[in-house]
């Protein structure tokens, strides 16, 4: 059933529509006796997820009774995040999601399924894995709120993304993650039918349908002067909501360009951006635009690792991103990356590929670290002296007489060239 539905390409939704849209639509769901919501962490600051999670517990006051943020992988949120994307929500509310410990299996996606919808490049089975809140809570309303936005693993984040990714545990991370990364980035990235989410859609049509799950899609793009608004917001519980919400991603988060660019400039937001794991977006959301002997510098100042927690990190730095056909074969000869294919996956999603060049500036990691990774390295006074984003407008800049494209936020969108 869709709630609420409603996207444009040029109108936007303000804060006190969004205010009365979220109530209204929960006023046609009902009153409830206890509330789940599973937002996004940190790293979708920007999805309006927080605003929308303070008006659900305005709404529903103390029959909210947890809030478990869509983690994944991710590290947990500090008590200042929280505060920063949640203002006004009580701390005592949110819950901590360990991928690793906290889930619970629901079912299994056959093998032979999995091995028709990736033209045979996989043929394991997969689990559905949700963190055991949402199975043991006895929730009455479990609301999931998220972006849809293109996205390297599944196409277009968010609908179940949400659910058994960012609540899901070890196996099932891994293995859509790796499912994703050797089916190939370029077919899936903004594309809503990828083998990933197929995957998902089976799982949630045999093994959560009692789960009594509503979504709430945001769609977000910069307005004229480089603002972000919220453009689209779709709520409902079935795959219509999402698609709804896709399609309107597509034609505002997809940035077509006419040939492929020389030299792209990335800035990492440091609040936002603290390790490779998640500041390789630049390199995944880019990736299509770049041209052959290209180069893409990162200006990364709050980048102090390379994965999220000690394991993986201590992989990328053993592997290094080494392309498709280096991780595929370390994969087949290493147990310890054969366990961790989220960790595999993601190696392949930072390799150029060898076609065009990667250079990272952060602000916490040696010139030998990025390169024993096989990045190139420039130290980030270097880079800031001669790309400062407070001089960069987004798209197109000349600098010392070179043409260069700027992109302040590669989680907002995808760039490509139609070829591509």
């Amino acid at each position: 059933m869709l709630y609420f539905g409603k996207g444009s390409e040029k109108e936007i939704i303000t804060s006190q529509q969004l205010k009365d849209i979220i109530f209204s639509s929960l006023q046609k769901i009902g009153l409830k006796k206890k509330v789940l919501v599973v937002p996004p962490d940190s790293t979708r600051f920007h999805s309006r997820s927080g605003e929308i999670t303070r008006y659900i517990h305005q709404f529903y006051g103390n029959k909210l009774s947890d809030i478990l943020p869509a983690l994944g992988t991710h590290s947990k949120m500090s008590a200042q995040e929280i505060n920063s994307m949640f203002p006004g929500v009580p701390l005592s509310l949110f819950r901590v999601h360990d991928w690793r410990k906290d889930t619970i299996n629901i079912g299994e996606v056959p093998s032979t399924f999995i091995e028709n919808v990736s033209d045979g490049k996989v043929s394991y089975s997969w689990p559905a894995q949700v963190n055991k809140l949402l199975i043991e809570g006895n929730y009455d309303l479990i609301i999931s709120v998220g972006q849809v936005v293109p996205h390297e693993v599944i196409g277009l984040a968010n609908y179940n993304k949400n659910i058994f990714i960012g609540t899901g545990g070890a196996e099932a991370i891994n293995k859509s993650h790796y499912l994703g990364a050797v089916y190939g980035l370029e077919r899936i990235m903004g594309q809503i039918d990828t083998p990933v989410r197929k995957v998902l859609d089976y799982a949630g049509e045999h093994f959560a349908k009692n789960l009594p799950i509503v979504y709430i899609h945001t769609v977000i793009n910069n307005d004229n002067e480089g603002n972000l608004k919220l453009y689209g917001l779709y709520i409902g519980d079935d795959i219509e909501c999402f698609r709804q919400a896709a399609y309107l991603s597509i034609k505002l988060n997809i940035h077509w360009l006419e040939k492929p660019l020389k030299k792209v400039v990335c800035y990492l937001n440091p609040e936002e951006y603290k390790s490779t794991w998640l500041g390789n977006k630049s390199i995944y959301r880019t990736r299509m635009a770049i041209a052959d002997e290209g180069e893409l510098i990162i200006i990364a100042p709050g980048i102090k690792s390379f994965g999220e927690d000690k394991e993986i990190d201590r992989l990328i730095r053993k592997y290094g991103y080494a392309g498709t056909s280096g991780i595929i074969k370390a994969v087949g000869e290493n147990i310890e990356l054969q366990n961790n294919l989220s960790a595999a996956a993601h190696l392949i999603h930072g390799s150029s590929e060898g076609r065009f060049r990667v250079t990272y500036c952060p602000g916490h990691i040696s010139k030998e670290e990025i390169n024993n990774v096989n990045f190139n390295y420039c130290s980030l006074n270097k880079v800031l002296n001669t790309f400062n984003p407070a001089n960069l407008k987004e798209g197109f800049n000349v600098v010392n007489g070179e043409e260069i494209f700027y992109v302040s936020n590669p989680a907002l969108g995808l760039w490509a060239t139609r070829k591509k």
